[in-house]
């Protein structure tokens, strides 16, 4: 699995840390990582948590990667921002707990960690521990076990749901904020982890038109 991990400008100072944990735990289940930043508070590309939203839908609907990893200061702002767009199911994660339940009753594709709210000290425990009970088991495997015909039934309604609710982001890409477009994917990670994995040859010819 190709996991991407997107920052906003809040927690950007934050990256090395976040980075250095989700890829150690990743290569123990053979996931890899591509970090898509911000990279530090001095970025010359300044991401909000929106723009998080918008780059996590293009990644994921385009298959450039199979599951985010992203945030901001109360996690909050992050997860709404990224159920907003299609095709993103996204959790709000605090706790190895929450990690492990969202996994396996909602089986989503992406998760919002509070960066900023209750991180002290052990803040790295917290962050290690998170991914390693997320990427535990195979997602959607249930809990308890005895749910699971339930919970994969009502996982099929809501992603059938978000295909009525949502347009094609290809329809989105082109009438949203072309500055508000640009601004997110303007920035030489983008380029070097989005455009060898993208399956979507119009989004990826579009994003390259900009």
């Amino acid at each position: 699995m190709k996991i991407a991990l997107i920052l906003e400008n809040s927690q950007a100072g934050k990256n090395e840390l976040i980075y250095t944990e989700l890829k150690n735990v990743a290569a123990k289940f053979g996931h890899t990582v591509d970090n898509y930043g911000m990279f530090s508070p001095d970025d010359k590309r300044c991401l909000t948590y929106v723009q998080n939203g918008l780059l996590a839908s293009i990644l994921l609907t385009t298959k450039a990667a199979d599951f985010v990893i992203t945030g901001c200061g109360t996690g909050e702002g992050a997860m709404l921002a990224c159920n907003s767009f299609p095709n993103v199911l996204c959790g709000h994660i605090e706790s190895p707990q929450d990690a492990f339940l969202f996994s396996q009753i909602n089986a989503g594709n992406a998760i919002s960690i509070p960066y900023a709210q209750n991180f002290g000290w052990g803040g790295e425990l917290t962050l290690r521990y998170i991914f390693e009970k997320l990427f535990a088991e195979k997602a959607g495997g249930g809990y308890p076990k005895e749910r699971v015909e339930a919970e994969q039934r009502n996982k099929k309604i809501l992603d059938e749901v978000k295909t009525i609710t949502h347009r094609p982001l290809i329809d989105i890409l082109h009438t949203i904020d072309q500055k508000f477009l640009k601004d997110t994917i303007n920035d030489e990670s983008f380029v070097k982890h989005f455009y060898p994995n993208c399956q979507d040859k119009k989004v990826a010819e579009y994003l390259k038109a900009l």
